[in-house]
């Protein structure tokens, strides 16, 4: 990338910004769970964000910030317990709005079966089924902001979730907004990792510290299995 202008103090502070999405999630039922309050790690998924708090224990953190669902704020807890921080709640990290949020989604065993819901499939460039690509930049890239602010000079972790998470790493790397979900880098429990020179951001990286506790099934690139999903292997990979 090109190189950074100065901040207005003359500064060229290297932040860190680890944007983290939650571990696996109690869903034996495969409900697309989207922004829906109770639902909770699994005991996997607890397994997961203590990993990953163990893999920080020895970084610069200053900042832990979560999105409001159970499963962010249960991630990020053992982290800022780490760090000996108190965990602060951002409302712009939270999961995309979609419309089939609290169904079954699926190609013949879910909402898609329904003809009343084809309308929302009229887009996928949007899209039509939910929160605009566009809007969840908006806030996102906000968000990373504001733990630079935060965190200057130092690194601050932020948990969220699937959708967002890879939404915001590819409006910075400079590709299109919509994509395949299928193809996301965005695994249970991984950090993508933006480091900012002064302002900007200068470059972005990608780690997965719990791969090892992450169903094949459930791993980045993976194509989902009919039958397999968050639910300590049962029910379906539904809600990010």
């Amino acid at each position: 990338m090109t190189t950074p202008e100065s901040n207005s103090n003359g500064s060229q502070d290297i932040t860190v910004v680890h944007l983290m999405r939650h571990g696996e999630v109690e869903n034996p039922d495969g409900i697309l769970y989207g922004r829906l309050g109770g639902y909770h790690l699994s005991e996997l998924g607890r397994q997961m964000a203590d990993r990953v708090a163990e893999h920080l224990a020895s970084r610069d953190v200053t900042h832990v910030v979560a999105s409001p669902l159970e499963r962010a704020q249960e991630t990020a807890t053992p982290i800022a317990k780490a760090h000996g921080l108190d965990l602060a709640t951002d409302s712009r990290l939270i999961e995309a709005g979609n419309v089939f949020q609290g169904k079954t989604f699926g190609v013949g065993d879910g909402a898609l079966r329904r003809p009343e819901n084809w309308k929302h499939l009229v887009n996928p460039f949007r899209p039509s089924w939910g929160e605009p690509y566009v809007d969840q930049v908006v806030r996102m890239k906000g968000a990373l902001d504001a733990a630079k602010d935060a965190a200057r000079g130092h690194e601050a972790v932020l948990v969220s979730h699937q959708l967002p998470i890879w939404i915001v790493r590819s409006y910075v790397e400079r590709r299109r907004l919509w994509h395949d979900p299928r193809k996301r880098q965005c695994t249970l429990a991984s950090l993508t990792t933006f480091t900012y020179q002064g302002d900007r951001i200068v470059s972005v990286g990608y780690s997965e510290p719990a791969i090892d506790l992450v169903p094949v099934h459930l791993r980045a690139g993976a194509r989902p299995v009919k039958g397999q999903g968050q639910g300590q292997g049962q029910g379906k990979a539904f809600g990010a």
